[in-house]
């Protein structure tokens, strides 16, 4: 990572405002979850006196400046870039030093309902129904064992439900009987049609389980005895879209790439244009933008609120965490077939994380350049964690 220059500008606009004072209207008009909202009430209260933090003083020239402790929910966007790069440095240690293919892999549109329904059955049904695909075809056409990262996402850019799985996957795999690396082709992981057929089956496969073990009692479309056969008849006759990327050639780039993807929550700060009493206006793709009412953006943000436990990133086969001792071996064998040993990084304390992605330096004072001194500054909540105040 390169060191700023200068430090980064802070976003003109802060979804945080909008919650403080549209949340009312938005929970006038749509159902929420405890876990969204626990999310608004955690975003609302982050960096502000709420929660307390310190007051950072030069006792040279006396400069103070007063810096609050964030809300540490996932889904709230100021609070996700130092996280991951927390979460990057300590997977460095764990990656293997080979290729990595990205893969994603889409569902059709008429699970949308049902997935936003069901999150946690659903979510489980495609994580399983992905990660069994991947590792089957490599059992089956490398005979070999793959290393698999995944990360859930549920947005589109302008932030409709869309749910996706992205996954990044080792370029082959540790041997079955573990005496060599099987690298797959520099071209292709595996064919896309096949990765999507075999995703196909499984997805419904889980499905109909879960169906039929009552999981979906309460879906108001099931209510139909024949709608969940009509649904699943409708989704076996469509070609499951799985897209997947050339392969990443240097393990510096596969953490740079997957940084993009942990920890990113629906929309950042960085990405609205304009904000009004009436209209919240956004940055889409490709120099577009999409204008929405603040309840409407409000909405759809708090669409993409995973249920509290639900784990958005998850590892398989080499990478899974009771395979240590076959990553090692993995890493030895690939280690010695390029005649270079792979290097750990060093760990870096959280401040200086924070200068090298932002350009901030909170460690020493921005007039004079001597060190800073922190001074507490209690809560202004009753309690800390607030446990009632974010579940409100």
């Amino acid at each position: 990572m390169e060191h700023c220059s200068a430090p980064a500008e802070r976003p003109r606009f802060d979804i945080a405002d909008l919650v403080r004072q549209h949340r009312a209207a938005l929970q006038a008009k749509v159902h929420l979850t405890l876990a969204q909202r626990r999310a608004l009430s955690a975003m609302a209260l982050c960096r502000t006196a709420a929660l307390g933090g310190h007051v950072d003083e030069c006792r040279s020239c006396g400069f103070e400046r007063p810096a609050y402790n964030s809300c540490r929910n996932r889904h709230c966007p100021k609070c996700q870039a130092l996280r991951q790069e927390k979460w990057i440095a300590a997977r460095a240690e764990r990656l293997l030093p080979a290729r990595h293919f990205h893969v994603v892999f889409t569902l059709p549109s008429e699970l949308r309902a049902l997935g936003k329904c069901y999150p946690r059955e659903f979510f489980g049904a495609l994580f399983s129904a992905a990660s069994e695909t991947l590792l089957e075809l490599g059992a089956s056409r490398l005979q070999a064992r793959l290393g698999v990262t995944m990360v859930l996402h549920t947005w589109t850019r302008d932030l409709r439900f869309h749910p996706h799985v992205h996954a990044l996957v080792t370029a082959g795999g540790l041997a079955d009987d573990g005496s060599h690396w099987v690298p797959s082709s520099k071209k292709y992981l595996f064919p896309v049609q096949v990765m999507g057929t075999l995703l196909r089956g499984k997805m419904m496969a889980a499905l109909r389980n879960l169906h039929a073990r009552g999981a979906f009692a309460r879906f108001k479309d099931f209510d139909d005895p024949e709608f969940f056969d009509r649904l699943m008849q409708k989704i076996a006759k469509k070609s499951w879209v799985v897209y997947a990327k050339k392969p990443f050639r240097e393990v510096d780039h596969v953490l740079k790439y997957l940084g993009r993807y942990t920890h990113r929550v629906g929309i950042a700060n960085s990405r609205l244009v304009d904000v009004r009493d009436d209209a919240v206006t956004f940055r889409t793709k490709n120099g577009k933008t999409v204008t929405l009412t603040p309840v409407e953006f409000l909405r759809r943000f708090v669409q993409h609120v995973l249920p509290d436990g639900l784990h958005k990133i998850r590892h398989y086969g080499l990478y899974a965490g009771a395979s240590n001792n076959a990553r090692h071996a993995a890493h030895e064998l690939i280690a010695n077939a390029s005649s270079r040993a792979a290097s750990s990084p060093e760990a870096v304390a959280w401040p200086i994380l924070l200068r090298e992605l932002t350009g901030r330096d909170i460690e020493h004072c921005p007039r004079c350049g001597v060190q800073l001194v922190h001074r507490p500054v209690p809560a202004t909540l009753c309690r800390a964690p607030p446990a009632l105040e974010l579940a409100a």
